[in-house]
C-alpha cells in the first residue's frame, strides 16, 4: 500500500508505504508542517494499525523534513538521510527563518542512507539509488516487485526538480534521470515529491527537459 499526503504551503507529497501482509511501514519525506497535518498522518497510521519501522528522507530540503522530529517522537523510529545532504539538513532552521516559517523543530539524523542498500520491512524491499542534482545527497527508493519508485524532487510529471538552490546541479540532475530513472522499465510508476504520479515511459517520451 502506498498512501500519499500533500502537506504544507509547498504542497509536498509525504508517503506512507506499508507491507500488505505484515502491516509494517515506512514514512518517506514527512512534510507535515502544522499540528493538523501531523495529526492527519498519525491518525492514518493508527487507523490502519500500521507499525512504522523507518523514517526515510529522499533529501533534506525544508519542505520534506518539517515533520522529522514529530515522526521520530511519535513512532519511536530513526531518521535516515544520505550524508551528502547533511549540509542541507543543518541549514533548515535558517531557511525557515528566511521564509518566515515558525515552529520548525530540529531533530538529529540518526543513520546514513547508502547507495545500493535495501530497506526491508515485512515482505517489502525498497532499493536505494543515488540521484544527485536537485540536492547533493538525493536518493530515491525503488520497489522492483511492485514496479514503482518514490522519487523525491528528481522527475516530475512533465518537469524535473529545481536546480537554482545552493548545492544543486542541473547537469547532475539530468544525468541522474537518464542513468538511474530512465534505465527502469517504462511501466514503473514514479511517485514524486510534488504533483501527481507519472510513469517512466511517459516521461521518456514527453518530458520537455529530457527531449
Amino acid at each position: 500500500m502506498i498512501q500519499s499526503f500533500t502537506f504544507s504551503p509547498f504542497q509536498e507529497n509525504t508517503y506512507v508505504v506499508a507491507d500488505d501482509t505484515t502491516g509494517e511501514a515506512v514514512i518517506i519525506d514527512p512534510g507535515c508542517y502544522d499540528q493538523a497535518e501531523k495529526v492527519t498522518l498519525s491518525t492514518f497510521i493508527t487507523d490502519h494499525k500500521l507499525s512504522v519501522k523507518y523514517l526515510l528522507l529522499t533529501h533534506a530540503h525544508l519542505d520534506h523534513v518539517f515533520g522529522v522530529a514529530y515522526v521520530k517522537r511519535t513512532f519511536g523510529v530513526k531518521a535516515y538521510l544520505h550524508p551528502l545532504d547533511n549540509v542541507i539538513y543543518d541549514d533548515v532552521p535558517t531557511r525557515c527563518a528566511l521564509y518566515g516559517l515558525r515552529g520548525y523543530e530540529p531533530s538529529e539524523i540518526d543513520e546514513p542512507l547508502k547507495e545500493g542498500e535495501s530497506i526491508r520491512f515485512g515482505n517489502t524491499v525498497l532499493d536505494v539509488i543515488f540521484v544527485p542534482g536537485h540536492a547533493p545527497g538525493h536518493v530515491a527508493f525503488v520497489n522492483h516487485a511492485d514496479r514503482y519508485v518514490i522519487g523525491g524532487d528528481v522527475l516530475f510529471n512533465g518537469s524535473v526538480g529545481r536546480t537554482d538552490f545552493p548545492f544543486c546541479s542541473h547537469e547532475a540532475l539530468l544525468n541522474s534521470i537518464r542513468t538511474q530513472f530512465f534505465t527502469l522499465p517504462d511501466d514503473y510508476v514514479v511517485y514524486p515529491g510534488h504533483m501527481e504520479p507519472t510513469t517512466i515511459g511517459k516521461e521518456k517520451k514527453t518530458n520537455p527537459f529530457l527531449n
